[in-house]
C-alpha cells in the first residue's frame, strides 16, 4: 500500500482520486438537475409573466442600445484617414463669401455617385465657396484636370478627383503633377481621392506641392468648411 518512503501507491492514488472526482461528479450533476436547472428555467419565465411591463421596458431599452451602438459604428467608419498636403490659408474675402449651409453632401452621398456626378458635386461646393469661373471640365482629353476655378485672389485652382474604392497610387499623382502646372498653369493643383491615399502618394504630393483631400479632409469640406480652411499648402 505504501512506497519505502511511505508515500502511497501511486495505483491506489489514482483509485483514489477517481473515486472522489465521480463522487463530487455526482454532487454537481445532482444540484443542477434537481436545483439549478429548474431554477433557471422556471424562476425567471414566472417573473417575466408576471412583471410584463418591466419585461417590455428591458426589452426595448436593450433594443435602443443595440441600434445605437450599430449606427455608431456606422459613424465610425467615415472618420477612415486619407492623406492631405495643405491648402492655401482662406483669405477674408474668402470667409466672407462662404456659404457654410448650402449645398452640402453626406459621405454616403458622394460614395454612390458617378465619377460625373463627384466632379460636379465638387464644383458645386466650390461655387458655395465663394470660388468663380468654376467649370467642370472633366472628360476625355481632360489631362488630369476635372474642375476649374479662380479663387477670391484670382489664382487659378485646378482639381482632379479620384472617386476610386481604392486608395490613389503614386502614378496618378505623378500624372497629375505632370499637367496641373505646366499644362494647365495651375497656381493650386488639388487631388481629391474619396478613398484616400497611399503613404508613396502622400510624399510624392508634399515634395511637388499637390494638395491631397483624403477622406477626412472631404468630409469637413462636404459638410460646410471652406475648402481654404482644409488645409494649407507650403508654398
Amino acid at each position: 500500500m505504501f512506497e519505502e518512503d511511505g508515500s502511497l501507491d501511486p495505483f491506489l492514488k489514482f483509485l483514489l482520486y477517481g473515486i472522489l472526482t465521480l463522487a463530487i461528479g455526482k454532487m454537481l450533476w445532482q444540484w443542477l438537475t434537481e436545483t439549478a436547472v429548474p431554477w433557471i428555467v422556471n424562476e425567471p419565465w414566472a417573473w417575466v409573466t408576471s412583471h410584463l411591463w418591466w419585461t417590455g421596458a428591458i426589452s426595448a431599452g436593450l433594443l435602443l442600445l443595440v441600434v445605437g451602438s450599430v449606427k455608431a459604428g456606422l459613424l465610425a467608419l467615415d472618420y477612415t484617414t486619407g492623406h492631405s498636403a495643405p491648402l492655401p490659408t482662406a483669405s477674408t474675402s474668402d470667409v466672407e463669401q462662404e456659404a457654410p449651409c448650402e449645398p452640402t453632401f453626406r459621405m454616403w452621398q458622394l460614395e454612390t455617385m458617378t465619377p460625373t456626378e463627384f466632379e460636379e458635386a465638387c464644383a458645386e461646393l466650390l461655387i458655395r465657396d465663394g470660388f468663380t469661373e468654376v467649370q467642370r471640365v472633366g472628360g476625355a482629353g481632360d489631362l488630369g484636370a476635372d474642375v476649374r476655378a479662380r479663387d477670391s485672389d484670382g489664382d487659378l485652382v485646378i482639381i482632379q478627383c479620384k472617386r476610386y474604392r481604392a486608395r490613389v497610387v503614386s502614378g496618378h499623382v505623378q500624372q497629375f503633377n505632370g499637367t496641373a502646372r505646366p499644362h494647365h498653369g495651375a497656381d493650386v493643383a488639388i487631388m481629391i481621392g474619396l478613398a484616400g491615399f497611399t503613404d508613396p502618394a502622400a510624399a510624392f504630393a508634399d515634395q511637388h506641392r499637390i494638395t491631397l483631400l483624403g477622406r477626412r479632409e472631404i468630409k469637413k469640406w462636404a459638410h460646410g468648411t471652406h475648402l481654404y480652411k482644409v488645409a494649407t499648402v507650403r508654398t
